[in-house]
């Protein structure tokens, strides 16, 4: 068995390093901020009163992945935000984030807002599973 790589001089293939690992700095100082995972699902009454659908209430049957970050005391343009299919990267001057996901994300199509009052940031990821054209069509 025999593994090639695209350069003779590495010693692993990009396959074998984990998707965010590029990311994760044990030697940072910065706290991690509270946080709060929630996946969101559209129904309409044909699901609510009849379950003609399919769907139930467990992550399986959800489109997106809603995650709130605690920011206090910090500015909207103090905020770095990286979004990767499975990783989710926050960095401001005083906390860190390093996030790896429950589930895949199309990450070119989340969005994210600022809730200055509450001082908390809102991202919406939309989950992108393999086979949800079928088990959802």
């Amino acid at each position: 068995f025999q593994v090639k790589s695209e350069n003779r001089k590495s010693i692993w293939n990009t396959e074998e390093v984990p998707e965010g690992s590029e990311f994760d700095d044990t030697w940072d100082p910065r706290e991690q901020p509270e946080y709060e995972i929630l996946f969101k699902q559209s129904v309409g009454t044909e699901d609510v009163f009849f379950g003609m659908t399919g769907k139930d209430p467990s992550t399986a049957c959800c489109e997106d992945i809603v995650i709130k970050i605690k920011l206090p005391e910090t500015k909207y343009s103090d905020i770095t935000l990286d979004i990767q299919d499975k990783v989710l990267d926050l960095r401001t001057p005083k906390k860190k984030l390093l996030l790896h996901l429950p589930y895949p994300v199309n990450s070119k199509e989340g969005r994210a807002r600022f809730l200055s009052e509450e001082e908390i940031l809102e991202v919406t990821l939309r989950v992108s599973r393999q086979f949800d054209f079928i088990n959802f069509a």
